[in-house]
């Protein structure tokens, strides 16, 4: 676990409709594929019609490259989903691989356990592979466990684009930074 852990960074991110959600990701998207990232979608939300119809009112220099990741949404109930979620980001050899989560806070969590399963059994196969992990929560799903959820992670994405979580949530410290 802790080779994963050393290559493995967790983003969170709030939005309140898909379009919300979809208007602060694509910009994000768009920079990361400059970079060569390779982008992999776990969604509890079906996107597609969202992307197709944003990405016709802007002018993106990666919009194929966006259109071509899968954004229908993922039945985690069946666990191959999610192992061929990691297998597809493993086969492609990026040096930077993002996975996108949508949905209620059950769902990300249950993504991200299995996810972390799947890289488990594959630790001896990333050497050099770095993650991002990105849990976009439907800000309607919690009840005041804002807190809880940014303890869980070490940056946040907004429309503004990667932060530090401290950055958008003044005199915020993770539990693990309080002595």
């Amino acid at each position: 676990m802790e080779r994963i852990e050393n290559h493995f960074e967790k983003l969170c991110s709030f939005y309140v409709s898909d379009w919300h959600l979809v208007t602060m990701i694509l910009p994000y998207i768009n920079k990361e594929i400059n970079k060569k990232a390779n982008i992999v979608t776990i969604l509890e939300n079906d996107l597609e019609e969202n992307i197709k119809t944003m990405l016709s009112k802007l002018r993106l220099r990666n919009e194929k490259e966006i259109t071509e990741i899968n954004w229908k949404s993922v039945d985690i109930n069946q666990k191959e989903n999610i192992s061929n979620k990691v297998m597809q980001v493993l086969s492609n050899q990026k040096e930077l691989n993002i996975i996108f989560i949508n949905g209620k806070k059950e769902y990300i969590e249950e993504s991200n356990c299995m996810i972390l399963e799947e890289l488990k059994k594959l630790s001896t196969e990333l050497k050099n592979v770095n993650f991002k992990i990105v849990n976009c929560y439907e800000v309607t799903d919690f009840n005041g466990n804002i807190k809880e959820i940014l303890d869980n992670h070490d940056k946040i994405l907004n429309t503004s684009g990667e932060k530090e979580i401290g950055e958008i949530f003044e005199g915020y410290s993770k539990i693990s930074d309080v002595g």
